[in-house]
């Protein structure tokens, strides 16, 4: 199985995303992220607010959509980027409207970082039980 979450810049939203789902997917579950015009970097902002909760996102780069590995993708995430982010190789597509926290105080980045974490384990375990 395989899962990508989508924004434009994959720096902050899908970066937590691809995040949170290699913390809760289960093994032989696949999780990427991409943008549809990568920064060419993670925000630090999101590196420090996942360190809190003990994951290391480092090694995390921001990636573009031809990064991406070739086949299809069993669910494709956009987070708040609707067309911005296309993706045609995906059985299952969800858009969540997520803001982007970039801009936002640190309190309310936390908050994005939550609900992108409560987001991906109920879609992990939806999808996992689904299969």
């Amino acid at each position: 199985m395989k899962i990508v979450f989508l924004c434009i810049e994959n720096s902050n939203r899908s970066q937590m995303a691809e995040a949170f789902g290699k913390l809760y997917a289960p093994p032989g579950v696949e999780v990427y992220s991409a943008g549809s015009a990568p920064s060419g970097k993670v925000n630090p902002k999101a590196i420090a607010i996942m360190r809190e909760l003990g994951y290391d996102m480092q090694g995390h780069r921001s990636k573009g959509l031809t990064d991406l590995p070739p086949g299809m993708f069993d669910v494709a995430v956009t987070m708040g980027c609707g067309d911005a982010c296309p993706v045609s190789l995906a059985e299952r597509r969800i858009d969540w409207q997520i803001p982007d926290p970039k801009v936002l105080s640190e309190g309310d980045y936390r908050e994005v970082r939550n609900l992108i974490g409560r987001l991906v384990r109920a879609l992990i375990e939806e999808t996992v039980a689904a299969k």
